[in-house]
């Protein structure tokens, strides 16, 4: 009796954990995702109402924020990629983070650009920004993708031309 009743509670958290959970999961992702690109929307809209600011303030003043603005929403790109990327596979890969970092670190340092800063804070964000690209050039180069298995010797032997004339 006691062995059916384990029986029991074990299929109950199979079809928990095989079925509810990854379609929550999905779920909750698939509403970030909404929320993230109506957020960049918003983001799009505040740009171009901040447009008449060239006037007031002049345009390196306006370029500035628009700049600004515009690495966030790319920011905010990557992290939705890589929120698709996620839904699509399974998992998040590696790159993607380090692109979305790259991108937010960036972005960080084009900010220090317009306002006044430690030239600490700027090496350090070098430092950083050429770690991540390191990194990503070691994650792309030994990535555990599937590859094309290499072909047989047979097939790559040159075709004499006694054979190819038949």
């Amino acid at each position: 009796m006691e062995d059916t009743d384990k029986t029991r509670e074990s299929r109950a958290w199979g079809v928990i954990v095989d079925g509810l959970y990854p379609a929550l999961i999905r779920l909750l992702t698939g509403l970030l995702i909404l929320v993230l690109c109506v957020w960049m929307l918003a983001g799009s809209i505040s740009i171009l109402r901040s447009l008449p600011m060239v006037f007031e303030h002049g345009w390196a003043g306006a370029a500035e924020h628009a700049i600004i603005d515009a690495l966030i929403l790319l920011a905010l790109l990557e992290v939705i990629r890589t929120l698709q990327a996620y839904l699509r596979l399974g998992r998040v890969r590696v790159t993607f983070i380090l692109d979305t970092a790259l991108v937010v670190l960036i972005g960080e340092l084009m900010g220090l650009w317009f306002r006044e800063y430690a030239p600490e804070k700027v090496l350090l964000g070098l430092a950083v920004i050429a770690a991540l690209v390191a990194l990503r050039f070691v994650t792309a180069r030994f990535s555990p993708e599937i590859r094309p298995e290499p072909s047989s010797p047979a097939e790559d032997a040159p075709v004499s031309d006694a054979a190819s004339s038949r």
